[in-house]
């Protein structure tokens, strides 16, 4: 366009909205605090109809290409890996790139697609679909609970040994939800790892007490190698799919995301397992 089109076309833009939207002087122009408002209203708008185009795109593609998943350790050996021939026979022009890792990684720096977390979503660039609810027990083994004695109230663990997991935000506190509300309780105990195997087979070993989610100790819990302790005190989070707010979900990914929310459901086959030995 002409300078003197955009220059009228800004102008008349201005009088409509009743306010200057540049700075002019003989050497350059530069947005005004109403201007700049005004530029990030329009992008966001631009940004949402090419995103609605792309969208309605994406209903015509087929699932296909190389799709990089992070997951942790525990999650992603006991549950993603066995799902994996599943998932790839009935999607065939998919290769899938899994790596495990219980360290927090990058996802866009690191060029992943989406990944599988656990817990409370609270990064607000990231979208995060649940696939499964998330139930953390607190268990230990007959031999230390026989040396040890039950805690009979939360207070109760400042005076065990807890095996504590060096990913948690807060490692020396868990928080639990029980008759009274939710609550941050004090722990600590000579043994921490970033990887809940290691902890569960301290707490099998009949070292300490876990804080763990269900689906790391379902086997154990079923087997008799653990039980629940302080039952009414538990906490309820989920398994997420996450992957950045401004990349849209490709058809792999989606394709990947809806197998895992169907094989997991509402509710998760460690939780009927768990609730069958109960009743049983």
């Amino acid at each position: 366009l002409a300078k003197s089109t955009v220059s009228k076309s800004v102008s008349r833009l201005e009088r409509r909205l009743g306010a200057q939207l540049l700075n002019r002087t003989t050497r350059r122009l530069s947005l005004t605090e109403a201007g700049s408002a005004f530029y990030q209203s329009c992008a966001r708008i631009v940004s949402e109809a090419e995103t609605a185009e792309a969208e309605i795109g994406r209903l015509s593609e087929t699932p296909c290409g190389m799709l990089k998943v992070n997951a942790s350790m525990v999650f992603g050996t006991r549950h993603i890996a066995p799902a994996v021939a599943a998932f790839l026979s009935s999607h065939p022009d998919i290769h899938l790139d899994l790596t495990m890792t219980d360290q927090f990684v990058d996802l866009v720096e690191d060029g992943y697609d989406l990944a599988i977390r656990i817990g409370t979503m609270a990064n607000s660039s990231m979208i995060a679909r649940k696939l499964a609810p998330c139930r953390f027990v607190l268990c230990a083994a007959p031999d230390y609970v026989a040396r040890e004695g039950v805690p009979s109230a939360p207070e109760d663990l400042a005076h065990h040994v807890c095996l504590r997991y060096a990913y948690q935000a807060t490692q020396d506190s868990w928080r639990l939800a029980g008759p009274e509300g939710e609550r941050s309780i004090r722990v600590t105990g000579p043994f921490r790892a970033n990887n809940g195997d290691a902890l569960r087979i301290a707490a099998v070993s009949g070292f300490g007490i876990i804080f763990a989610p269900t689906f790391l100790v379902a086997d154990d819990l079923q087997a008799g190698r653990l039980e629940i302790v302080l039952s009414d005190h538990t906490w309820d989070s989920g398994v997420y799919a996450i992957y950045p707010e401004t990349r849209l979900l490709s058809a792999k990914s989606r394709a990947f995301v809806d197998f895992l929310a169907a094989r997991f459901g509402p509710e998760p086959s460690w939780e009927r397992e768990l609730k069958l030995a109960a009743t049983g």
